[in-house]
């Protein structure tokens, strides 16, 4: 009788315990989903690129500098993606037609965690980043101008969809996104290695900005009925989709118009032909949202997801270009 209620305890023991450890491993799955890890190689690339242009430019690398550059990115990407979805949940649960790529992670939305939890975590990763850009500024010095641009740029990125300034309910987040995510880092991961800002990493960022708004213009159309639900008026809602696709348009025809300038201002050839390989996938993205794909629900996960590839394709073709060019410098 003792052995039966033994093993009867036990039974239940190693259950109850196998049922806790399910739930921590399943609130932890969410709570990775919630910060959309995925999209954390683009800063990757970002900062990479900067790195790498500053290099050609004659810097020697500086591996603190690295390290703890890509810390504070990081450190901001996830504090975003936390904030995003605790302040544009109203938008999210309104939005019925949400793709891999946007209205946001859905975990939130879904009620899958307390909305708190991203809350917490973003200010918690807003202090880290905070803390390393100080470590940085202090005990690094890569610069006088390295804190005013971290500081800037974790500034623009709570205030994309955090109050008071609510940037992307306000018609300002594309143009702010695209300043800050390329811009902002490539720029960050030059100057942390050069100390000085130059010409050149403007004109490797210019192409990268101009795919950066057009991709956020893509995804945001998706949402667009949520969004107005939750009185969030993104660009696209502002101007509506005849103004919106002109602008995607523009933005996605400036980078390869513009490259003959680039090149007499400074962009070495190389670099410019890299940028060039990516023109075909471009032209067909502006065909496909020009004949009105943008309207059609079954094209939505598509033109997110090549949007958000001919940016990585010409990111990371920038990088390579570069990388090339310091191989050609050092032999």
């Amino acid at each position: 009788m003792n052995d039966l209620q033994n093993r009867s305890t036990t039974y239940r023991q190693r259950h109850r315990v196998s049922g806790r450890t399910f739930r921590v491993l399943r609130v932890t799955y969410y709570f990775a989903r919630l910060g959309r890890p995925l999209f954390l190689a683009g800063g990757v690339v970002f900062h990479g690129l900067g790195v790498l242009v500053a290099l050609y430019r004659g810097a020697t690398l500086n591996v603190p500098a690295l390290i703890w550059g890509q810390m504070v990115v990081t450190a901001v990407q996830l504090m975003t993606h936390y904030s995003n979805d605790y302040f544009d949940l109203a938008a999210d649960q309104a939005n019925q037609t949400p793709t891999r790529w946007s209205g946001g992670s859905r975990v939130l939305a879904d009620g899958r965690l307390a909305p708190r939890v991203a809350l917490v975590a973003a200010v918690v990763l807003g202090s880290v980043a905070l803390a390393a850009s100080l470590w940085l500024a202090l005990a690094i010095r890569p610069g006088g101008l390295a804190l005013p641009l971290l500081l800037l740029a974790l500034f623009l990125a709570w205030s994309y969809s955090a109050p008071p300034l609510q940037l992307n309910a306000r018609g300002l987040g594309e143009i702010t996104g695209a300043f800050l995510i390329p811009g902002l880092t490539v720029l960050a991961g030059f100057y942390l290695q050069a100390g000085r800002l130059e010409w050149l990493p403007f004109l490797a960022i210019f192409p990268l900005s101009c795919l950066q708004l057009a991709m956020l213009l893509a995804i945001n159309f998706p949402d667009a009925a949520g969004d107005a639900a939750a009185a969030k008026k993104t660009l696209v809602i502002r101007w509506g989709p005849g103004r919106t696709i002109r602008l995607y348009l523009a933005a996605l025809a400036a980078p390869y118009v513009t490259l003959p300038l680039s090149v007499v201002l400074g962009l070495p050839g190389t670099v410019a032909l890299a940028v060039l390989a990516c023109f075909p996938l471009a032209l067909w993205q502006g065909r496909r949202m020009a004949r009105g794909a943008w309207a059609r629900p079954a094209q939505w996960n598509s033109l997110g997801f090549w949007s958000i590839g001919l940016l990585m394709c010409t990111a990371v073709a920038e990088c390579l270009a570069f990388l090339w060019l310091c191989g050609c410098v050092v032999m």
